[in-house]
């Protein structure tokens, strides 16, 4: 049986509501809003595996974006500008000069419906007119969260349009597997021979070689000893493939799989909550998660040779992502490699 909850009301009186899903190991709670990932516990973990929080009032001010589906186009659009069907479209710039995850239309703030909904999976739909932030085309975009026992999330983004627009959402959550308020014990491999630079403004610069680089993730590394990130690694191969492995010296250990060409680490330094409480009773600081955001590479209308995020009509938009718990490797044995 569908537990269906409300969560809260927004401040134009509309209502969000909560839907619990159970399966095997795994429990997980999906908000309307944003269809975001609120809460996901697994069984003999006494705390949460992600960032969030008990009350609505996070979601509209610091834990903005946190386990949402960001988009229509996640990550960062150079100067708020991008060609689009030989149009030079203009979206509200609200990251300096630049667009960072739509902007305030975006659908991580928007009431989706719910449109299925079972006790091991729901899908929820956000319509976004035409105009909307800037975008064209007539867009409906999908989310489908289903718990596959023992223990795996999966997530199934799709997207259609009526007119040529650019489509890259992506699921933004935060991790914390050991239940500590920072995320400096965890170790974290990641599938790519290759990252994108940035600028002062965190905008990509062309792919550069991981080799002999502070960033390199190919062997497991202790996040505490990494250097700043907020980077795109490029993925290695295609299809549906494990791309990330993250665990820490308790809890689980999580398995990313996905088919996109990207994911976006970024290390948390930003996030502060106070006074509002996370899903542990308090408010959570700098580091207290770490988001790994499977994507296609950010700023892509204005590189030619990145993968093109631009959507036509009667070409549907469709990007998997699974997230798989397991027993963490022993200590002193090495993970597996992923590439």
């Amino acid at each position: 049986m569908t537990r269906i909850d409300t969560f809260g009301t927004l401040p134009d009186g509309q209502a969000v509501q909560v839907i619990t899903l159970r399966a095997g190991e795994l429990i997980a709670r999906v908000l309307t809003l944003g269809a975001t990932l609120q809460d996901l516990r697994i069984a003999g973990t006494p705390w949460p595996l992600i960032l969030g929080s008990d009350r609505l009032e996070a979601y509209l001010g610091p834990l903005l974006w946190c386990g949402a589906v960001v988009g229509p186009v996640a990550n960062r659009i150079g100067g708020a500008a991008a060609l689009i069907g030989g149009q030079l479209c203009r979206f509200p710039p609200n990251d300096g000069a630049n667009l960072l995850h739509s902007g305030t239309a975006g659908i991580s703030g928007r009431l989706w419906q719910i449109e299925e909904a079972r006790s091991d999976a729901v899908t929820l739909a956000c319509a976004l007119p035409a105009g909307c932030d800037g975008f064209p085309g007539n867009r409906v975009i999908r989310a489908r969260y289903a718990i596959e026992a023992p223990a795996t999330l999966a997530l199934t983004l799709s997207a259609e349009t009526d007119a040529s627009t650019l489509m890259n959402p992506a699921h933004h959550p935060y991790w914390c597997l050991d239940g500590r308020a920072q995320t400096a014990a965890h170790r974290l491999q990641v599938a790519a021979r290759r990252y994108l630079p940035t600028d002062a403004q965190c905008l990509p610069r062309a792919p550069a070689d991981l080799t002999g680089d502070a960033r390199d993730l190919r062997a497991p590394r202790r996040l505490g000893d990494l250097p700043l990130l907020d980077h795109n690694y490029c993925l290695e191969g295609a299809g549906l493939r494990p791309v990330a492995r993250l665990w820490s010296d308790r809890g689980p250990c999580l398995t990313i799989e996905t088919d996109a060409p990207g994911l976006q680490v970024y290390d948390g330094r930003g996030l502060d909550t106070a006074p509002l409480p996370g899903l542990m009773g308090t408010p959570y600081g700098a580091h207290a998660g770490v988001a790994l955001e499977p994507q296609a590479w950010p700023d892509a209308p204005a590189h030619d040779d990145f993968p093109p995020i631009t959507l036509s009509p009667g070409q549907p938009f469709r990007q998997q992502l699974r997230y798989s718990f397991a027993a963490p490797p022993a200590a002193g044995d090495s993970a597996a490699p992923l590439c």
